[in-house]
């Protein structure tokens, strides 16, 4: 099999609209959360997030693309120009033939949804305009890159709620792996910070009026953000011999399926993705340094996650460090763990651990190092990023430095 590195990343979400400006935030320990900005907001009660603040869609795309583009394809394509751009590659020949674009979200077009059911219903209007529906589809922002950057390869969007994105990073890896593609950009996007947005999500029950504070025993819920994180993930041998810069390897994958509950985690199905990610990898638990965790600052989330890293790393799990910056840059749904991979980097080529903000009191079911509020300096050679989501669905990536 071959081996797997990535070459390029790119990012836009609450804590910064660069990679260079995210991994900053990340190391300062900022809250990109505060109160959201959009029509309506005052019918909501729930009124914070981690909404991106400084995009400007006007000077980066025409009339005619924004019609085109709902919130979550803007992000993405941003992200993807970051990307590429870092890994050096030009898609042209056999490369743009066989590489694609896989890529995750679990709302899609939710603005422009919102946008449209507010003009039928609420303002009577009898049309919509005619790009509603290629603008909303959830593989608009695939099918928006690939155009751009002229990839003719496997594309195609991934939905699974929150592990949408470490779910299209894993068949992205594959495809690499078993020689189908030299090449791919991936990742996730999500833009759910409207009115129709969030209101569904106060539905649940699960969302905090205050902060995101994941592992403190005071935590009350989870906070949204959006955003998007793009890779280039290419073959090894491919990147070394046009001399790309590396940034770590992906090492390994697993998913699992709780089979149980539609929003209840399982510490079974957890502990088989990490277990199953550490196996496809042919890494010891022992030599595992820091997990992102999901960390969404609910407490099923929080307690069934750290028992299930009591279960796959025994005795280790207590030296090893485990962080959520979602407290930092809330919870992107399926572009969360494309995000959270940037801390994953920054771990394996910086030495920096990204900090839990936030946390005020320690939880008994969470006795882990969960990085409390501080930034750590610690050199760390494997790291795993989790992604759990509603539905019972599990994805697990291993990265190692190379």
């Amino acid at each position: 099999m071959k081996r797997v590195v990535i070459t390029g990343a790119g990012t836009i979400n609450a804590l910064g609209l660069t990679v260079p400006a995210t991994l900053a935030a990340m190391r300062e320990g900022v809250c990109g959360i505060g109160p959201l900005e959009f029509r309506d907001v005052e019918r909501l009660s729930i009124r914070i997030g981690g909404q991106v603040k400084g995009f400007d869609a006007d000077t980066r795309y025409t009339r005619q693309q924004i019609s085109l583009y709902d919130r979550f394809t803007q992000f993405t394509l941003a992200a993807a120009a970051e990307a590429i751009a870092q890994s050096g590659l030009t898609f042209s020949g056999a490369l743009a033939e066989k590489s694609g674009v896989v890529l995750g979200t679990a709302g899609g077009g939710v603005s422009t949804w919102d946008d449209n059911y507010r003009a039928v219903y609420e303002e009577g209007k009898n049309r919509v305009h005619p790009f509603v529906v290629p603008k909303l589809m959830n593989n608009a922002a695939a099918s928006h890159v690939s155009m751009e950057y002229n990839l003719r390869g496997p594309s195609f969007t991934v939905s699974t709620a929150c592990a949408s994105s470490n779910h299209a990073m894993a068949q992205a890896f594959a495809m690499i792996r078993s020689g189908m593609a030299p090449a791919m950009v991936t990742g996730g996007s999500e833009s759910m910070l409207c009115f129709g947005g969030v209101k569904a999500w106060e539905g649940l029950r699960v969302m905090s009026r205050d902060a995101c504070r994941p592992f403190s025993a005071n935590r009350n819920g989870m906070v949204q953000g959006e955003g998007a994180g793009i890779f280039v993930f290419e073959e090894y041998e491919h990147a070394r011999a046009r001399g790309a810069e590396i940034l770590c390897e992906v090492a390994g994958f697993a998913m699992s399926s709780d089979a149980s509950d539609i929003v209840m985690p399982s510490r079974d199905g957890a502990a088989r993705a990490m277990a199953g990610a550490l196996e496809d990898a042919q890494i010891n638990p022992q030599d595992v340094g820091y997990i992102n965790a999901h960390g969404t600052g609910t407490a099923a989330n929080d307690r069934t996650e750290c028992a299930a890293v009591q279960d796959v790393f025994g005795p280790h799990a207590q030296k090893l460090m485990i962080s959520s910056t979602k407290s930092m840059h809330g919870h992107l749904i399926g572009g969360t763990g494309a995000v959270e991979l940037l801390a994953c980097i920054m771990a394996l080529r910086d030495g920096v651990i990204a900090p839990t903000i936030g946390y005020q009191q320690p939880d008994p079911d969470c006795a882990l190092d969960v990085v409390p509020n501080e930034t750590r300096d610690a050199k760390v050679s494997v790291v795993l990023t989790n992604t759990f989501a509603f539905g019972g669905m599990n994805a697990v990536i291993a990265l190692r430095r190379v």
